[in-house]
């Protein structure tokens, strides 16, 4: 099963040393600190597509035991540049972990998912998480999938079709919309999704 489409995974293969340096001095998302807050010390936490590892810093800086990842290989090479840590390969459609983290972040990453990959996706990252553990994500909002102006592309969700993808493997989800922009600077509406594990 193919996670990406090949020309979302080629751009950020393509430019993953100019992404790293545009993103990684950038302030990191707010919902970063009320994610922390929630959690034990020490926690456990899996950062899927972690880009720049900018948030991974962040993370580990504060006592958590961090495991980045990304998608792409020339990504997760910057990242590790950044980290001074191993960051692993980790296709969205490979994650296997079963009850093996407090906490997941995928801090805008999901959103490249196909629509009809994300539902099995979603499953898997909950099998991975303890019970009653903590997961975030971030979508561009919208009606439909389809391509930004750099060839990338979106699920572009809306509220009412993500907590349907999102199913019932979970005990709370919180849905946060909010305006803003993202790396191609142009305004964004932001759908946060905030959950726990139900098991």
């Amino acid at each position: 099963m193919v996670d990406q489409p090949k020309a979302t995974l080629d751009f950020y293969a393509q430019n993953s040393a100019r992404y790293a340096a545009d993103t990684g001095d950038s302030p990191p998302s707010r919902h970063l600190d009320a994610f922390m807050a929630a959690l034990p010390a020490g926690a456990c936490v899996l950062e899927l597509g972690c880009g720049s590892g900018r948030d991974s810093a962040v993370l580990l800086s504060h006592g958590f035991a961090v495991t980045p990842t990304d998608g792409t290989p020339e990504m997760a090479a910057e990242a590790e540049r950044r980290l001074g840590v191993p960051v692993s390969v980790l296709p969205f459609a490979e994650i296997a972990a079963v009850s093996a983290y407090e906490a997941v972040w995928a801090n805008a990453c999901l959103l490249h998912v196909p629509r009809k990959d994300l539902p099995g996706i979603l499953q898997a990252i909950a099998h991975a998480l303890r019970p009653d553990g903590l997961f975030y994500a971030s979508y561009k909002a919208g009606e439909a999938e389809g391509f930004d102006d750099l060839g990338r592309y979106y699920n572009y969700p809306d509220r009412q079709w993500l907590m349907a993808a999102y199913g019932k493997a979970w005990s709370s989800i919180a849905i946060e919309e909010v305006s803003g922009s993202g790396y191609d600077r142009k305004p964004t509406r932001w759908l946060h999704v905030t959950a726990r594990s139900g098991r």
